[in-house]
């Protein structure tokens, strides 16, 4: 096994692990943190394609759209406006107003929407020959 390859394995480890961890949170109704862990999720499944792609490690970004691009996937209108509608949910360490004003946003279904739209996005990407 290449290093890429053993890197691209890591990430879909992690990836995998975030998107269990959005389901936990979706089940005791901590929507905000869905939609975190969603983009989480995602994130590091890109990050895995980008170092099967480039045989480089992924650079240091939240941003889903630069991720696809860098991984060469090509995306539909669809597949491309909730990935960037996925990327505003990454939380780092933003201050607690903000956090405060993005769970204003957040309810049980649109969590549920996202988490749907994210396992969809999981398998579509998976189905990928690269």
């Amino acid at each position: 096994m290449t290093g890429a390859e053993h890197d691209f394995k890591q990430w879909i480890l992690l990836s995998d692990y975030d998107f269990e961890t959005a389901r936990a949170m979706l089940k005791s109704k901590r929507y905000l943190y869905v939609l975190f862990c969603c983009q989480q999720s995602l994130e590091k499944r890109l990050k895995g394609m980008v170092s099967k792609v480039t045989g480089n490690f992924p650079p240091r970004t939240h941003d889903l759209m630069r991720l696809t691009t860098l991984a060469e996937i090509v995306l539909d209108q669809t597949r491309e406006t909730f990935l960037r509608r996925l990327t505003n949910y990454y939380i780092g360490t933003r201050y607690p107003e903000e956090v405060t004003e993005l769970a204003k946003e957040v309810d049980g279904p649109l969590a549920k929407e996202y988490f749907d739209r994210t396992k969809e996005a999981i398998k579509w990407l998976d189905g990928l020959k690269k």
